[in-house]
């Protein structure tokens, strides 16, 4: 690529329909119907967030009410604070979804600063660890993983720099600096507390952006390289992780090894079938599978509504995956092109990593299902990196005129009500 010719954000490409006139045909949108209307990334983002969050729950109060009876708490104890991160969450999305393009680029030096200085209070004497990782944070009333919210402020960091560097990206010393080094700052802190898990789906976030951006796929692949090489490093130094990986390549398992969970995540899953046990009826939850409401909830979910569930959220992640490609193709701003391809490569990215590990195709990980298993801070954070996409997908070309015109409407209809009952 010449210096004359700056690399642009990679979009499909799109092509305009020419009868035999030679005249560009112009369609109306209600012909071709709901999915080519301006507002539909915002409403397939917003409804595919709210049932993924809705089956969480529920999915949550069924897997864990043994444990919580086991330890002599409410059957209800890990549902209700679920609830009350999900309302949290839900409160973070709207107010995101409210935020100008322009303020959320802004908030991006300030925020990745504070989340990096968030990160590191793991290691005072604030920091818990829990399973080898010490990633959380005792607050008062609730433990907080930083992690969670420096991913939210990586991906909008990445998009602002290379926004504003995408003249430049052909040239390697402006795509690799300063997104690598910063980026490796950010992964690096996370990777102190031994959370390998979170600083490959950072490492996924990472890429989806360089990619979307433009940077040139030999520079892009080098970087990868280097990645791959101290995602190999880490895993060799760390008997744990070996451990992980030799249990899950042999064909020998108990419950003194590491592939005892997804040993019971196949059972659950075979178990299951076509149409499930019945919500509420695994026999997995007994114990028998750890972590069953947080990492392998994907397992009692298949086992409980058998492959139709599982199916399901398998199609409601797809349908994130379809809004979040939908803003990249039709945006303008390159910023949200490259912010939205960042979110779009941890959020979907995670999720098929936990399904992997839970289908025994990858050694166990640690990452739970976004929007699914339980976790305060992933659930939160995840749902206000949503609320931000809902807030590029109503500057969509047509979109705020759309949604203005609807609300409009509502408004009319509810004052006819209103008037008829009187």
């Amino acid at each position: 690529m010449s210096a004359a010719s700056p690399p642009r954000p990679r979009t499909a490409p799109t092509r305009a329909v020419t009868p035999a006139g030679g005249t560009p045909e112009v369609r109306d949108p209600s012909v071709l119907g709901t999915w080519n209307s301006a507002v539909t990334s915002y409403y397939v983002l917003l409804g595919a967030t709210l049932l993924l969050v809705a089956i969480g729950l529920v999915m949550v109060l069924s897997s864990s009410s043994i444990e919580s009876l086991a330890d002599g708490d409410s059957p209800y104890a890990v549902f209700l604070g679920q609830a009350r991160f999900a309302l949290i969450g839900l409160v973070a999305l709207l107010v995101a979804s409210r935020l100008p393009v322009r303020a959320v680029r802004l908030a991006a030096w300030p925020m990745l600063l504070a989340a990096v200085v968030f990160q590191l209070l793991v290691f005072t004497p604030l920091g818990r660890g829990e399973g080898g990782n010490r990633n959380w944070v005792a607050l008062p009333g609730f433990m907080a993983q930083p992690s969670e919210v420096l991913k939210v402020a990586l991906a909008i960091w990445i998009g602002a720099v290379l926004t504003r560097k995408l003249a430049l990206l052909h040239e390697w010393k402006h795509a690799l600096v300063p997104v690598v080094p910063v980026a490796a700052i950010a992964i690096g802190v996370v990777l102190l507390g031994h959370d390998l898990g979170t600083a490959m789906v950072m490492v996924l976030l990472v890429a989806g952006a360089m990619f979307v951006a433009g940077v040139p796929l030999r520079i892009f692949g080098f970087a990868g390289l280097i990645a791959a090489g101290g995602v190999a490093l880490l895993t060799i130094g760390s008997p744990n992780r070996v451990n992980r990986i030799m249990s899950w390549l042999s064909d020998e398992c108990d419950v003194t090894n590491e592939c005892y969970q997804s040993l019971h995540a196949g059972y659950g899953l075979a178990t299951g079938g076509w149409s499930g046990v019945g919500l509420g009826q695994s026999a997995e939850k007994w114990s028998y599978l750890p972590a069953a409401h947080n990492d392998f909830i994907y397992a009692i979910l298949g086992e409980e509504l058998g492959l139709v569930g599982t199916l399901l959220v398998l199609g409601l992640f797809a349908l994130l995956a379809f809004a979040m490609v939908r803003i990249v193709r039709r945006h303008p701003d390159p910023f949200v092109k490259i912010t939205t391809a960042a979110i779009f490569a941890w959020i979907i990215g995670q999720a098929m990593v936990n399904i992997a590990v839970v289908i025994g195709l990858a050694p166990v990980i640690g990452v739970p299902l976004p929007l699914v298993s339980a976790g305060g801070s992933a659930l939160i954070m995840t749902m206000a990196a949503l609320g931000i996409l809902l807030s590029f997908a109503r500057t969509e070309p047509g979109a705020a005129e759309a949604l203005a015109a609807r609300a409009s409407v509502v408004r009319r209809s509810l004052a006819v009500i209103g008037r008829t009952r009187g």
